[in-house]
């Protein structure tokens, strides 16, 4: 069996996950651990023997230290903003202490002022100061010595496709937009194939919608 822990598990990617990797017979040596404030929200899930769910707050470090115990790949499935980084310290340390080596971590979308033209401007516009702290984030994670990877995410809509373009760390983003589904998609595929893009930060968006001055809804 193989133990992936979920953190801000409540969140509409996250949950998506959490069903395909539930659900498909591909996964069934899979057991999740789900963490997440007011853990209740997912007690629908609770009567699977392969679901663990951990009621915390992922700046508390002995809540995050605990629910890595005996974890093999960690997907964070939200953006640290935080001034002071808490939850990306708290993730490494935890990880570090517990021995897990291999964790997704969310992020945005103009990292490295990769994104071009007027909706790279826009973008940044939008970010404003969660911008400073997102970067930290990753510098953070490419020196704690993790089999990381950065999930540069999109601006998300709720299409029903799935479709997507990958683009590495020295490559511009392509696109503006793309599905949850999609970034579920890629996440899952992650899990199944954890030696891909190994130390390195992903941009993730639908190549449909390279050149839009906004995002596509």
């Amino acid at each position: 069996m193989k133990n992936v822990l979920i953190l801000a598990a409540n969140g509409q990617i996250a949950q998506i996950v959490e069903q395909r990797l539930l659900y498909e017979s591909a996964f069934n040596a899979i057991n999740l651990t789900l963490f997440l404030r007011n853990a209740h929200r997912l007690d629908k899930l609770q009567g699977s023997k392969r679901v663990t769910l951990i009621d915390g707050d992922m700046t508390n470090e002995s809540a995050i230290n605990q629910a890595m115990v005996n974890q093999d790949i960690v997907f964070v499935a939200v953006v640290d903003h935080d001034s002071r980084n808490r939850l990306t310290k708290n993730v490494i340390k935890a990880m570090q202490t517990n021995h897990v080596k291999r964790v997704l971590f969310t992020n945005v979308l103009g990292l490295y002022d990769e994104v071009p033209g007027e909706f790279g401007r826009w973008n940044a516009e939008m970010i404003g100061s969660g911008m400073a702290p997102a970067r930290q984030s990753d510098q953070l994670l490419a020196a704690s010595g993790l089999d990381y990877t950065t999930l540069r995410l999109p601006w998300l809509n709720d299409h029903d496709e799935t479709k997507y373009l990958i683009t590495t760390r020295n490559e511009p983003y392509n696109g503006v937009s793309g599905s949850r589904a999609s970034i579920a998609a890629v996440v899952v595929d992650l899990v199944k194939n954890p030696d891909k893009y190994v130390g390195d930060s992903i941009g993730i968006a639908d190549p449909d919608t390279q050149g839009e001055e906004r995002p596509v809804y």
